[in-house]
Protein backbone atom coordinates (compact mmCIF):
# COMPACT_ATOMS: atom_id res chain seq x y z
CA UNK A 1 0.00 0.00 0.00
CA UNK A 2 2.77 2.07 1.14
CA UNK A 3 5.30 1.38 -2.29
CA UNK A 4 4.67 4.54 -4.28
CA UNK A 5 5.49 6.78 -1.01
CA UNK A 6 8.77 4.62 -0.09
CA UNK A 7 10.17 4.93 -3.55
CA UNK A 8 9.32 8.53 -3.53
CA UNK A 9 11.01 9.32 -0.01
CA UNK A 10 13.49 7.21 -1.14
CA UNK A 11 14.52 9.10 -3.93
CA UNK A 12 14.47 12.33 -2.12
CA UNK A 13 17.06 10.71 0.10
CA UNK A 14 19.56 9.33 -2.55
CA UNK A 15 19.79 13.15 -3.41
CA UNK A 16 20.99 14.58 -0.46
CA UNK A 17 23.64 11.24 -0.17
CA UNK A 18 27.29 13.26 -0.60
CA UNK A 19 26.44 16.65 0.34
CA UNK A 20 28.19 18.18 3.19
CA UNK A 21 25.98 21.02 4.86
CA UNK A 22 21.95 21.24 4.28
CA UNK A 23 21.64 24.48 3.26
CA UNK A 24 18.54 26.50 3.51
CA UNK A 25 17.62 25.48 -0.67
CA UNK A 26 17.86 22.09 0.38
CA UNK A 27 15.97 22.10 3.32
CA UNK A 28 13.05 23.73 0.89
CA UNK A 29 13.59 21.32 -2.48
CA UNK A 30 13.07 18.17 0.26
CA UNK A 31 9.74 19.98 1.67
CA UNK A 32 8.78 20.31 -2.09
CA UNK A 33 9.26 16.99 -2.96
CA UNK A 34 7.74 15.35 0.78
CA UNK A 35 4.78 17.55 -0.24
CA UNK A 36 4.25 16.22 -3.48
CA UNK A 37 4.80 12.65 -1.86
CA UNK A 38 2.03 12.93 0.92
CA UNK A 39 -0.66 14.49 -1.68
CA UNK A 40 0.16 12.06 -4.32
CA UNK A 41 -0.55 9.25 -1.29
CA UNK A 42 -3.89 10.98 -0.83
CA UNK A 43 -3.05 12.34 2.66
CA UNK A 44 -5.51 14.70 3.98
CA UNK A 45 -3.92 18.44 3.27
CA UNK A 46 -4.06 19.66 6.73
CA UNK A 47 -2.35 16.39 8.04
CA UNK A 48 0.56 17.27 4.83
CA UNK A 49 0.89 20.93 6.28
CA UNK A 50 1.09 20.20 10.19
CA UNK A 51 3.86 17.53 9.24
CA UNK A 52 5.93 20.09 6.79
CA UNK A 53 6.19 22.45 9.35
CA UNK A 54 7.12 19.93 12.24
CA UNK A 55 9.75 18.87 9.09
CA UNK A 56 10.77 21.98 8.74
CA UNK A 57 11.66 23.31 12.54
CA UNK A 58 13.71 20.01 13.14
CA UNK A 59 15.57 19.95 9.94
CA UNK A 60 16.44 24.00 11.18
CA UNK A 61 18.19 23.33 14.19
CA UNK A 62 21.98 23.58 14.34
CA UNK A 63 22.62 20.66 17.13
CA UNK A 64 21.38 18.16 14.66
CA UNK A 65 22.99 19.22 11.48
CA UNK A 66 26.17 19.00 13.32
CA UNK A 67 25.46 15.68 14.51
CA UNK A 68 24.38 14.12 11.58
CA UNK A 69 24.74 14.30 7.55
CA UNK A 70 22.09 15.57 5.92
CA UNK A 71 20.75 12.29 4.42
CA UNK A 72 20.71 10.99 7.64
CA UNK A 73 19.40 14.32 8.88
CA UNK A 74 16.53 14.66 6.71
CA UNK A 75 15.50 10.45 7.41
CA UNK A 76 15.70 11.06 10.95
CA UNK A 77 13.03 14.16 11.65
CA UNK A 78 10.64 12.34 8.67
CA UNK A 79 10.91 8.96 10.73
CA UNK A 80 10.13 11.03 13.78
CA UNK A 81 7.48 12.69 12.27
CA UNK A 82 5.92 9.78 10.45
CA UNK A 83 5.33 7.96 13.87
CA UNK A 84 3.64 11.53 15.54
CA UNK A 85 1.54 11.60 12.58
CA UNK A 86 0.23 7.53 12.71
CA UNK A 87 -0.24 7.81 16.54
CA UNK A 88 2.63 7.85 18.50
CA UNK A 89 2.30 4.95 20.64
CA UNK A 90 0.52 1.53 20.02
CA UNK A 91 -2.94 1.34 21.89
CA UNK A 92 -2.61 -0.15 25.33
CA UNK A 93 -5.98 -2.08 25.89
CA UNK A 94 -7.39 -2.58 29.60
CA UNK A 95 -9.66 -5.65 31.13
CA UNK A 96 -12.44 -4.29 32.98
CA UNK A 97 -12.10 -5.47 36.46
CA UNK A 98 -15.41 -7.20 36.59
CA UNK A 99 -15.92 -9.31 32.96
CA UNK A 100 -16.53 -8.98 30.72
CA UNK A 101 -14.46 -6.83 29.07
CA UNK A 102 -17.68 -5.89 26.21
CA UNK A 103 -16.32 -4.16 22.82
CA UNK A 104 -18.51 -3.00 20.03
CA UNK A 105 -17.57 -2.92 16.37
CA UNK A 106 -19.34 -0.07 14.25
CA UNK A 107 -18.95 0.54 10.46
CA UNK A 108 -20.20 1.15 7.01
CA UNK A 109 -21.55 -1.92 5.28
CA UNK A 110 -18.81 -3.54 3.31
CA UNK A 111 -16.05 -2.29 5.42
CA UNK A 112 -15.25 -5.79 7.17
CA UNK A 113 -16.67 -5.33 10.51
CA UNK A 114 -17.60 -8.98 10.91
CA UNK A 115 -14.33 -10.79 9.64
CA UNK A 116 -12.86 -8.16 11.51
CA UNK A 117 -14.96 -8.95 14.30
CA UNK A 118 -14.30 -12.59 14.50
CA UNK A 119 -10.39 -11.41 14.10
CA UNK A 120 -10.38 -10.07 16.98
CA UNK A 121 -12.05 -12.39 18.61
CA UNK A 122 -9.33 -14.89 17.52
CA UNK A 123 -6.64 -12.14 19.16
CA UNK A 124 -7.75 -12.21 22.21
CA UNK A 125 -8.37 -15.70 22.26
CA UNK A 126 -4.37 -16.78 21.13
CA UNK A 127 -2.52 -13.47 22.14
CA UNK A 128 -4.16 -13.24 25.86
CA UNK A 129 -5.87 -16.29 26.79
CA UNK A 130 -9.71 -15.04 26.87
CA UNK A 131 -12.85 -16.89 26.36
CA UNK A 132 -14.64 -14.18 23.74
CA UNK A 133 -18.38 -14.35 23.01
CA UNK A 134 -19.31 -13.15 19.84
CA UNK A 135 -22.30 -11.41 19.53
CA UNK A 136 -24.35 -10.18 16.08
CA UNK A 137 -26.85 -7.93 15.98
CA UNK A 138 -27.17 -7.32 12.31
CA UNK A 139 -30.26 -8.34 11.80
CA UNK A 140 -30.62 -6.88 8.29
CA UNK A 141 -28.14 -7.92 6.45
CA UNK A 142 -29.17 -11.42 4.64
CA UNK A 143 -27.42 -14.07 6.49
CA UNK A 144 -24.51 -11.86 8.48
CA UNK A 145 -25.16 -13.68 11.54
CA UNK A 146 -24.59 -17.12 10.07
CA UNK A 147 -21.24 -15.39 8.13
CA UNK A 148 -20.43 -14.67 12.10
CA UNK A 149 -21.44 -18.50 12.90
CA UNK A 150 -19.03 -19.91 10.27
CA UNK A 151 -15.91 -17.73 11.30
CA UNK A 152 -16.56 -18.57 14.95
CA UNK A 153 -16.79 -22.26 14.45
CA UNK A 154 -13.41 -21.67 12.64
CA UNK A 155 -11.76 -20.10 15.54
CA UNK A 156 -13.84 -22.55 18.24
CA UNK A 157 -15.42 -19.63 19.42
CA UNK A 158 -19.49 -19.55 20.18
CA UNK A 159 -21.64 -17.31 18.89
CA UNK A 160 -25.05 -15.76 20.19
CA UNK A 161 -27.98 -13.64 18.51
CA UNK A 162 -31.54 -13.97 18.63
CA UNK A 163 -34.07 -12.50 16.13
CA UNK A 164 -35.80 -9.94 17.51
CA UNK A 165 -34.06 -6.27 18.02
CA UNK A 166 -30.68 -5.21 17.33
CA UNK A 167 -30.69 -3.55 21.14
CA UNK A 168 -32.24 -6.22 22.35
CA UNK A 169 -30.10 -9.28 21.02
CA UNK A 170 -27.10 -6.83 22.10
CA UNK A 171 -28.45 -6.86 25.68
CA UNK A 172 -29.42 -10.54 25.30
CA UNK A 173 -26.15 -11.71 24.52
CA UNK A 174 -24.35 -9.52 27.04
CA UNK A 175 -26.68 -11.33 29.82
CA UNK A 176 -25.34 -14.76 28.10
CA UNK A 177 -22.04 -13.98 28.02
CA UNK A 178 -22.04 -13.44 31.92
CA UNK A 179 -24.14 -17.03 32.21
CA UNK A 180 -21.25 -18.57 30.39
CA UNK A 181 -18.52 -17.12 31.93
CA UNK A 182 -17.21 -15.13 29.24
CA UNK A 183 -14.77 -12.37 29.69
CA UNK A 184 -14.66 -10.55 26.30
CA UNK A 185 -17.94 -10.16 24.59
CA UNK A 186 -17.40 -8.41 20.94
CA UNK A 187 -20.91 -6.79 19.58
CA UNK A 188 -21.11 -6.89 15.39
CA UNK A 189 -23.50 -3.84 14.57
CA UNK A 190 -25.27 -3.43 11.14
CA UNK A 191 -23.40 -1.16 8.54
CA UNK A 192 -25.17 0.94 5.37
CA UNK A 193 -23.97 1.62 2.48
CA UNK A 194 -23.49 5.42 3.33
CA UNK A 195 -24.17 7.35 6.88
CA UNK A 196 -27.44 7.85 7.66
CA UNK A 197 -29.51 8.83 10.74
CA UNK A 198 -31.64 5.87 11.22
CA UNK A 199 -27.99 3.84 11.66
CA UNK A 200 -26.91 5.98 13.64
CA UNK A 201 -29.50 6.04 15.89
CA UNK A 202 -29.42 2.00 16.36
CA UNK A 203 -25.45 2.43 17.19
CA UNK A 204 -26.03 4.72 19.59
CA UNK A 205 -28.86 3.02 21.26
CA UNK A 206 -26.81 -0.32 21.26
CA UNK A 207 -24.11 1.87 23.30
CA UNK A 208 -26.52 2.83 25.84
CA UNK A 209 -27.31 -0.81 26.70
CA UNK A 210 -24.69 -2.37 26.75
CA UNK A 211 -22.04 0.20 27.64
CA UNK A 212 -18.52 -0.54 26.21
CA UNK A 213 -15.74 -0.59 27.07
CA UNK A 214 -14.08 -0.01 23.83
CA UNK A 215 -15.65 1.45 20.54
CA UNK A 216 -13.76 0.13 17.90
CA UNK A 217 -14.82 1.94 14.30
CA UNK A 218 -13.93 -0.56 11.46
CA UNK A 219 -12.86 1.63 7.95
CA UNK A 220 -11.72 0.25 4.79
CA UNK A 221 -8.09 1.65 3.93
CA UNK A 222 -8.66 1.39 0.27
CA UNK A 223 -11.29 4.45 0.09
CA UNK A 224 -8.77 7.01 1.12
CA UNK A 225 -9.88 10.19 2.34
CA UNK A 226 -13.74 8.90 2.28
CA UNK A 227 -12.57 6.83 5.38
CA UNK A 228 -11.30 9.91 7.40
CA UNK A 229 -14.83 11.83 6.62
CA UNK A 230 -16.75 8.48 7.94
CA UNK A 231 -14.58 8.56 10.92
CA UNK A 232 -15.19 11.95 11.46
CA UNK A 233 -19.38 11.34 11.37
CA UNK A 234 -19.23 8.13 13.40
CA UNK A 235 -17.11 9.80 16.05
CA UNK A 236 -19.47 13.10 16.36
CA UNK A 237 -22.33 9.89 17.56
CA UNK A 238 -19.84 7.99 19.25
CA UNK A 239 -17.24 8.40 21.71
CA UNK A 240 -14.57 6.29 19.88
CA UNK A 241 -11.51 5.00 21.25
CA UNK A 242 -9.95 3.54 18.07
CA UNK A 243 -10.15 2.29 14.99
CA UNK A 244 -9.13 -0.71 13.05
CA UNK A 245 -7.70 0.08 9.53
CA UNK A 246 -8.34 -3.27 7.36
CA UNK A 247 -6.97 -3.99 3.97
CA UNK A 248 -3.53 -2.64 4.45
CA UNK A 249 -2.49 -4.77 2.44
CA UNK A 250 -4.21 -3.54 -0.58
CA UNK A 251 -2.64 -1.72 -3.47
CA UNK A 252 -4.21 1.50 -2.64
CA UNK A 253 -2.11 5.10 -1.63
CA UNK A 254 -2.27 4.68 1.91
CA UNK A 255 -2.85 8.22 2.52
CA UNK A 256 -6.15 7.23 5.44
CA UNK A 257 -3.48 5.80 7.44
CA UNK A 258 -1.35 8.88 7.86
CA UNK A 259 -4.81 11.05 8.04
CA UNK A 260 -7.23 9.10 10.94
CA UNK A 261 -5.28 10.08 13.75
CA UNK A 262 -4.88 13.58 13.47
CA UNK A 263 -8.25 14.31 11.85
CA UNK A 264 -9.79 12.42 13.96
CA UNK A 265 -8.05 12.72 17.12
CA UNK A 266 -8.18 8.69 17.84
CA UNK A 267 -5.39 6.20 17.56
CA UNK A 268 -5.71 3.28 14.48
CA UNK A 269 -5.98 0.05 17.35
CA UNK A 270 -5.71 -2.73 15.00
CA UNK A 271 -4.90 -3.07 11.44
CA UNK A 272 -5.97 -6.26 9.18
CA UNK A 273 -3.05 -7.27 6.90
CA UNK A 274 -5.30 -9.99 4.79
CA UNK A 275 -8.07 -12.07 4.14
CA UNK A 276 -7.07 -15.20 6.52
CA UNK A 277 -8.06 -14.93 10.41
CA UNK A 278 -4.24 -14.63 11.77
CA UNK A 279 -3.82 -11.50 9.33
CA UNK A 280 -4.78 -9.08 12.53
CA UNK A 281 -2.51 -7.56 15.07
CA UNK A 282 -2.20 -4.04 17.00
CA UNK A 283 -1.32 -1.51 15.15
CA UNK A 284 2.53 -0.06 15.41
CA UNK A 285 2.93 3.33 14.50
CA UNK A 286 6.99 3.14 15.15
CA UNK A 287 7.07 0.14 12.82
CA UNK A 288 5.26 1.11 9.64
CA UNK A 289 7.28 4.29 9.80
CA UNK A 290 9.92 2.02 9.74
CA UNK A 291 8.97 0.10 6.54
CA UNK A 292 7.61 3.51 4.68
CA UNK A 293 11.37 4.07 4.63
CA UNK A 294 12.72 1.13 3.66
CA UNK A 295 13.80 0.78 7.32
CA UNK A 296 12.36 -3.22 8.05
CA UNK A 297 10.27 -4.51 10.30
CA UNK A 298 12.49 -7.08 12.33
CA UNK A 299 9.83 -7.38 15.31
CA UNK A 300 7.23 -8.12 13.56
CA UNK A 301 9.82 -9.98 11.76
CA UNK A 302 10.53 -12.20 14.92
CA UNK A 303 6.65 -11.97 15.95
CA UNK A 304 5.55 -13.99 13.06
CA UNK A 305 8.17 -16.16 13.55
CA UNK A 306 7.39 -17.39 17.36
CA UNK A 307 3.65 -17.32 16.10
CA UNK A 308 4.75 -20.38 13.12
CA UNK A 309 7.47 -22.18 14.90
CA UNK A 310 7.72 -24.25 17.51
CA UNK A 311 10.57 -23.45 20.31
CA UNK A 312 11.22 -27.26 20.92
CA UNK A 313 11.24 -28.20 17.56
CA UNK A 314 12.99 -25.44 16.15
CA UNK A 315 16.02 -26.04 18.37
CA UNK A 316 15.94 -29.83 17.49
CA UNK A 317 16.00 -28.74 13.41
CA UNK A 318 18.91 -26.22 14.31
CA UNK A 319 20.72 -29.37 16.03
CA UNK A 320 20.34 -31.55 12.46
CA UNK A 321 21.69 -28.16 10.32
CA UNK A 322 24.62 -27.65 12.97
CA UNK A 323 25.72 -31.34 13.46
CA UNK A 324 24.80 -32.39 10.03
CA UNK A 325 22.28 -34.48 9.81
CA UNK A 326 20.08 -31.93 8.36
CA UNK A 327 17.67 -34.04 5.56
CA UNK A 328 14.74 -33.87 3.34
CA UNK A 329 12.37 -34.21 5.58
CA UNK A 330 13.60 -31.49 7.95
CA UNK A 331 14.23 -28.97 5.13
CA UNK A 332 10.10 -30.13 3.96
CA UNK A 333 9.27 -29.53 7.75
CA UNK A 334 11.15 -25.83 8.10
CA UNK A 335 9.79 -25.01 4.69
CA UNK A 336 5.59 -25.57 5.25
CA UNK A 337 6.78 -23.78 8.60
CA UNK A 338 8.15 -20.70 6.63
CA UNK A 339 4.33 -20.67 4.60
CA UNK A 340 2.77 -19.90 7.50
CA UNK A 341 4.54 -16.76 8.07
CA UNK A 342 3.22 -15.28 4.79
CA UNK A 343 4.24 -15.00 1.47
CA UNK A 344 8.51 -14.70 1.08
CA UNK A 345 7.93 -10.86 -0.91
CA UNK A 346 6.37 -9.97 2.36
CA UNK A 347 9.17 -11.61 4.22
CA UNK A 348 12.10 -9.72 2.65
CA UNK A 349 10.50 -6.35 2.96
CA UNK A 350 10.19 -7.18 6.74
CA UNK A 351 14.19 -7.33 6.90
CA UNK A 352 16.27 -4.23 7.93
CA UNK A 353 18.85 -3.63 5.50
CA UNK A 354 17.79 -5.32 2.18
CA UNK A 355 18.28 -3.30 -0.65
CA UNK A 356 15.83 -2.20 -2.68
CA UNK A 357 16.27 -3.72 -5.77
CA UNK A 358 15.02 -6.74 -3.83
CA UNK A 359 12.63 -5.69 -1.70
CA UNK A 360 10.66 -4.80 -4.94
CA UNK A 361 11.65 -8.70 -6.36
CA UNK A 362 8.56 -10.54 -7.40
CA UNK A 363 8.98 -13.74 -5.51
CA UNK A 364 6.52 -17.00 -6.89
CA UNK A 365 5.39 -18.03 -3.49
CA UNK A 366 4.80 -21.12 -6.31
CA UNK A 367 8.24 -22.28 -6.68
CA UNK A 368 7.48 -23.62 -2.76
CA UNK A 369 4.77 -25.42 -3.81
CA UNK A 370 6.70 -27.03 -6.48
CA UNK A 371 9.81 -27.94 -4.63
CA UNK A 372 6.91 -29.41 -2.07
CA UNK A 373 5.35 -31.69 -4.46
CA UNK A 374 8.75 -33.12 -5.76
CA UNK A 375 9.75 -33.76 -2.02
CA UNK A 376 6.91 -35.44 -0.94
CA UNK A 377 6.89 -37.79 -4.30
CA UNK A 378 9.98 -38.78 -2.55
CA UNK A 379 10.08 -42.51 -0.33
CA UNK A 380 10.96 -41.51 3.10
CA UNK A 381 14.27 -43.30 2.47
CA UNK A 382 14.87 -41.13 -0.17
CA UNK A 383 14.17 -38.34 1.76
CA UNK A 384 16.90 -39.49 4.15
CA UNK A 385 19.45 -40.33 1.74
CA UNK A 386 19.07 -38.28 -1.49
CA UNK A 387 22.32 -40.34 -2.98
CA UNK A 388 20.33 -43.34 -3.70
CA UNK A 389 18.18 -41.65 -6.55
CA UNK A 390 19.10 -42.90 -9.39
CA UNK A 391 17.61 -42.47 -13.05
CA UNK A 392 14.46 -44.86 -12.74
CA UNK A 393 13.42 -43.10 -9.23
CA UNK A 394 13.95 -39.64 -10.67
CA UNK A 395 11.75 -41.00 -13.40
CA UNK A 396 9.23 -41.76 -11.01
CA UNK A 397 9.47 -38.43 -8.85
CA UNK A 398 9.31 -36.81 -11.68
CA UNK A 399 6.29 -38.37 -12.70
CA UNK A 400 4.27 -38.19 -9.38
CA UNK A 401 5.52 -34.42 -8.68
CA UNK A 402 4.57 -33.20 -12.19
CA UNK A 403 7.83 -31.92 -12.73
CA UNK A 404 10.48 -32.61 -15.11
CA UNK A 405 13.64 -35.48 -14.07
CA UNK A 406 16.43 -32.38 -14.36
CA UNK A 407 14.27 -30.33 -11.80
CA UNK A 408 14.25 -33.38 -9.23
CA UNK A 409 17.67 -33.83 -10.12
CA UNK A 410 18.81 -30.31 -9.71
CA UNK A 411 17.01 -29.91 -6.35
CA UNK A 412 18.55 -33.07 -4.91
CA UNK A 413 22.47 -31.23 -5.92
CA UNK A 414 21.78 -28.57 -4.50
CA UNK A 415 20.63 -29.87 -1.05
CA UNK A 416 23.71 -32.14 -1.45
CA UNK A 417 25.84 -28.93 -2.08
CA UNK A 418 24.00 -27.60 0.77
CA UNK A 419 24.74 -30.69 2.73
CA UNK A 420 28.38 -30.89 2.28
CA UNK A 421 29.47 -27.04 2.94
CA UNK A 422 27.19 -27.67 6.57
CA UNK A 423 28.72 -31.31 7.34
CA UNK A 424 32.26 -29.04 6.43
CA UNK A 425 31.45 -25.96 8.46
CA UNK A 426 29.62 -27.89 11.38
CA UNK A 427 29.02 -31.37 11.01
CA UNK A 428 31.39 -34.68 10.99
CA UNK A 429 33.83 -33.04 8.79
CA UNK A 430 34.21 -30.00 10.97
CA UNK A 431 38.14 -30.07 12.84
CA UNK A 432 37.05 -28.45 15.78
CA UNK A 433 33.98 -30.98 16.14
CA UNK A 434 36.25 -33.90 15.46
CA UNK A 435 39.17 -32.80 18.01
CA UNK A 436 39.54 -34.83 21.02
CA UNK A 437 36.31 -36.75 19.92
CA UNK A 438 37.95 -40.46 20.54
CA UNK A 439 35.07 -42.70 21.12
CA UNK A 440 34.40 -45.90 18.55
CA UNK A 441 31.53 -45.16 16.54
CA UNK A 442 28.41 -47.06 18.03
CA UNK A 443 28.33 -50.85 17.37
CA UNK A 444 32.01 -51.47 16.77
CA UNK A 445 34.41 -52.11 19.28
CA UNK A 446 37.70 -50.62 20.21
CA UNK A 447 40.51 -49.86 17.86
CA UNK A 448 44.12 -51.95 17.19
CA UNK A 449 46.20 -50.30 19.29
CA UNK A 450 50.40 -50.46 18.86
CA UNK A 451 51.77 -50.58 22.02
CA UNK A 452 55.50 -49.99 23.55
CA UNK A 453 57.61 -52.55 24.44
CA UNK A 454 57.40 -53.28 27.80
CA UNK A 455 59.62 -51.38 29.89
CA UNK A 456 62.51 -52.64 32.45
CA UNK A 457 63.22 -51.96 36.37
CA UNK A 458 64.91 -48.98 35.38
CA UNK A 459 61.95 -47.69 33.47
CA UNK A 460 61.56 -47.21 29.53
CA UNK A 461 63.66 -44.75 27.60
CA UNK A 462 62.06 -42.56 25.79
CA UNK A 463 62.00 -43.23 21.95
CA UNK A 464 61.73 -40.11 19.43
CA UNK A 465 58.14 -40.24 17.60
CA UNK A 466 57.78 -42.38 14.41
CA UNK A 467 58.85 -40.49 11.62
CA UNK A 468 56.68 -39.70 8.44
CA UNK A 469 57.78 -41.00 4.95
CA UNK A 470 57.37 -38.62 2.11
CA UNK A 471 54.11 -41.11 1.21
CA UNK A 472 52.68 -40.36 4.35
CA UNK A 473 53.86 -44.48 5.82
CA UNK A 474 55.57 -44.52 9.14
CA UNK A 475 59.39 -45.25 9.08
CA UNK A 476 61.44 -46.98 11.11
CA UNK A 477 63.42 -44.24 14.04
CA UNK A 478 67.13 -45.07 14.06
CA UNK A 479 68.19 -48.03 16.53
CA UNK A 480 64.41 -48.65 16.97
CA UNK A 481 61.73 -51.42 16.76
CA UNK A 482 60.33 -52.04 13.61
CA UNK A 483 56.60 -50.84 14.24
CA UNK A 484 53.75 -53.07 13.25
CA UNK A 485 51.59 -50.62 10.81
CA UNK A 486 47.91 -50.05 11.79
CA UNK A 487 45.20 -47.55 10.46
CA UNK A 488 45.97 -44.28 11.86
CA UNK A 489 43.45 -44.13 14.81
CA UNK A 490 43.05 -42.18 17.28
CA UNK A 491 44.80 -42.76 20.09
CA UNK A 492 42.74 -43.86 23.49
CA UNK A 493 42.97 -42.51 26.81
CA UNK A 494 44.27 -44.30 30.21
CA UNK A 495 40.45 -44.72 31.71
CA UNK A 496 39.48 -46.13 27.69
CA UNK A 497 42.78 -48.30 28.59
CA UNK A 498 41.97 -49.26 31.84
CA UNK A 499 38.28 -49.98 30.65
CA UNK A 500 39.79 -52.69 28.21
CA UNK A 501 41.87 -54.46 30.50
CA UNK A 502 39.21 -54.75 33.19
CA UNK A 503 37.01 -56.32 30.79
CA UNK A 504 39.61 -58.91 28.62
CA UNK A 505 39.68 -57.00 25.10
CA UNK A 506 43.59 -57.08 26.09
CA UNK A 507 44.91 -60.43 26.39
CA UNK A 508 48.24 -60.55 28.60
CA UNK A 509 47.84 -57.09 29.77
CA UNK A 510 48.79 -55.76 32.90
CA UNK A 511 48.03 -52.46 35.06
CA UNK A 512 47.45 -49.42 32.59
CA UNK A 513 51.04 -47.77 31.39
CA UNK A 514 52.36 -51.18 31.61
CA UNK A 515 53.17 -52.63 27.99
CA UNK A 516 52.85 -56.10 26.12
CA UNK A 517 55.60 -59.52 25.44
CA UNK A 518 57.52 -58.14 22.32
CA UNK A 519 55.83 -58.63 19.15
CA UNK A 520 52.10 -59.43 21.08
CA UNK A 521 49.37 -57.36 19.80
CA UNK A 522 45.88 -56.96 21.32
CA UNK A 523 43.33 -58.83 19.54
CA UNK A 524 40.00 -57.31 17.92
CA UNK A 525 36.84 -58.22 18.95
Amino acid sequence: MFEALSDRLDGIFSRLRGKGVLSEGDIDEVLREIRLALLEADVNFKVVKNFLGRVKDDLAGEEASKALNPQQQVVSTVHQELIRTLGGETISLKFAPRPPTVILMAGLQGSGKTTNSAKLARWFKQRHGRNPLLVGVDLQRPAAVEQLRTLGEQIEVPVFSEPTDPVSAAAAGLAEAKRMGRDVVIIDTAGRLAIDDEMMQQVRDISASVEPHYTFLVIDAMTGQDAVQTAEAFHETLDLDGVILTKLDGDARGGAALSVKEVVGKPIAFASTGEKLKDFDLFHPDRLAGRILGMGDILSLAEQAQEAFDQDEAEEAAGKLLGGEFTLEDFLAQMQKVKKMGSLGNLLKLMPGMPKELRDTEIDDRELSRVEGIIHSMTPEERQHPDVINASRRARIAAGSGQQAHDVDQLVKQFSAMQHMLKQQFGRGSKKLRKGSRKPPKGRGPAALTLPPAAGAGGAKKRPPPKKGKKGGRVTPKGGQVLARLPDLDAPTEDEVAAMVQSGELEGFGDPGMGLPRGQLPKRR
